[in-house]
């Protein structure tokens, strides 16, 4: 499990580093101006769809149903299963791509609200029928519908793309389907670093967002054919053809329908914050920022484990070993909380620090530094929750249950509407933020509750369990007094902020590793154990 979970979570590091890259360049062309959010809110919506197909709701209907396929059938008959699967679900997005398209503006009506209101704007019905037959508002929200037109087929790619990966990874190859969104930085940081100045287009952020709008396009696109030729020289061929009516393709469309939506709450959750936040300039984008950071330890830790648990653990269920179940997950608990406590630990001390080094340089203020580092805190507070729902959710999907999770969803997001619009009256996008974190506790309480007959920890992982909490805290002591110490340096610039970030990442990392093996939270041999093959 760690030899397959190094690969994901080497490439998503690598996806991680590359997409900060990115977004050091983007926020340094926009800051938190109207085209920032405009592009934010207009990306949000293919990629939501992305993190929800990409991070495993599709392959959790189909990866233990194509499992089946393999153990109790031939490699022929998983295949013709393959490729209808990827029929029905290509016609239907292709379809709803000529349905959408045209009908753009009313889609970013809904999903970015805030932008139809003008200064000063005081609601009327007269408006709000206007506004049902034809939308139309602010130039930020113009703007987000064109960029919006230009990325929707993005949504195409990467759903289809999610059917691609779900594939090798049933096939036990992870590292083209890890490897895949890498595609989708390199292209974005072509476009900004080397189109915008050859173009000439430095100095209008409209003509930047059309910019990186088209890198999306073409990167959705990269990503779908790398995969495709993957998998094709592994020896299977996944074709498009007329789909076909059977009783297989009515369970993985009774499956995937709560399982997508189970699956997608954190991105639920996100983006009924990000409909909020339009109602306030600045926010959307303080939110998007705070949430790449987020999603470093999220990805590299809670999905990687996801994607890798998931075939596993429904390997071990066709076989009937339960208590492999129990291990395996038990595993994916203890080694997912090594990493993401202290992890929590860190972005409560140095948020200021994180914020300061990568992004506030040209159009991001030492303000929106201070902004972004308080909705980061109010993130913290729920990554151990959703990183956990990530190692849970497969108990359910394993088994082909797929209601209880959406079940389950469909309270979280209750919980995060409710928070939010209690919060961000008087908190803004740091309530937001908080609002999301208490939906994944609330989520989190609900998962564990249903697993509790097959997720049982005893004493020993316990004690891990608490042992890492003190490392954690330990190194938190430790960050705090390297953090005063170089404030000065600092404070002196760029460069200054840039090494001090440096150096405190760093020490953070030494000093937690030192006390999770002084105070045996885990030890060298557990660790090297793990990436032997048995």
């Amino acid at each position: 499990m760690l030899r397959s979970l190094a690969t994901v979570s080497g490439f998503t590091l690598l996806s991680r580093i590359l997409g900060l890259v990115r977004d050091v360049l983007m926020a340094g062309f926009f800051g938190t101006h109207a085209q920032s959010d405009a592009f934010v809110a207009a990306f949000r919506f293919p990629n939501m769809f992305r993190r929800i197909f990409g991070e495993g709701a599709f392959n959790a209907a189909y990866v233990p149903l194509l499992s089946k396929e393999l153990e109790t059938g031939s490699k022929e008959e998983a295949q013709a299963f393959a490729s209808t699967a990827f029929s029905w679900l290509a016609w239907v997005l292709i379809i709803g791509t000529l349905l959408i398209l045209p009908a753009m503006r009313w889609v970013m009506a809904i999903f970015a609200f805030g932008f139809l209101q003008p200064e000063g704007w005081v609601f009327s019905w007269t408006w709000f029928w206007e506004m049902a037959r034809y939308p139309q508002g602010t130039e930020t929200f113009e703007l987000t519908v064109h960029l919006a037109q230009i990325m929707f087929s993005y949504l195409l790619c990467m759903a289809l793309g999610a059917h691609l990966s779900g594939t090798l990874n049933t096939l036990k190859i992870f590292g083209m389907p890890a490897f895949a969104p890498v595609l989708l930085n390199i292209i974005w940081i072509t476009g900004l670093a080397v189109v915008i100045p050859v173009g000439g287009f430095a100095a209008d952020l409209n003509q930047i967002a059309q910019v990186a709008s088209w890198c999306v396009f073409v990167a959705g696109w990269a990503q779908l054919l790398a995969l495709w030729l993957t998998l094709r020289k592994k020896g299977w061929n996944v074709s498009l053809n007329f789909p076909k009516r059977s009783s297989k393709m009515k369970k993985l469309g009774m499956l995937m329908i709560p399982g997508v939506l189970a699956a997608s709450i954190q991105q639920i959750n996100l983006l009924i914050g990000t409909q909020i936040a339009t109602t306030h300039e600045g926010s959307t984008s303080i939110i998007h920022y705070t949430d790449r950071i987020f999603q470093f330890p999220l990805g590299m830790i809670g999905i990687a484990f996801g994607v890798v648990l998931l075939p596993e653990v429904s390997r071990l269920l066709r076989k009937g070993d339960t208590e492999g179940v129990r291990e395996s997950i038990k595993n994916g608990i203890l080694f997912s909380m090594l990493l993401t406590i202290p992890a929590t630990a860190a972005m409560f001390v140095i948020p200021e620090e994180i914020f300061g080094a990568i992004f506030e340089r040209k159009n991001w203020e030492a303000k929106d530094t201070v902004e972004a580092s308080k909705t980061l805190i109010c993130f913290a507070i729920g990554l151990p929750a959703y990183i956990l729902i990530k190692v849970l959710q497969p108990a359910y999907f394993a088994n082909e249950n797929t209601k209880t999770p959406m079940k389950i969803g469909a309270v979280t997001v209750l919980v995060n509407i409710i928070f939010s619009l209690i919060l961000f009256p008087t908190m803004k996008h740091v309530g937001i933020a908080l609002a999301t974190s208490i939906a994944g506790i609330v989520s989190l309480f609900l998962y564990w509750r249903g697993t509790r007959q097959i997720v049982q920890l005893d004493r020993d992982a316990i004690q891990k369990l608490l042992r890492m909490i003190v490392a954690s805290l330990v190194m938190g002591v430790v960050l705090w007094g390297a953090k005063v110490a170089l404030e000065g340096f600092y404070d002196s610039g760029q460069l200054g902020r840039v090494i001090t970030a440096a150096c405190l990442v760093s020490v953070g990392a030494a000093s937690y590793f030192c006390a999770a093996i002084a105070i045996r939270a885990t030890s060298m041999a557990e660790l090297k154990g793990g990436f032997r093959r048995s």
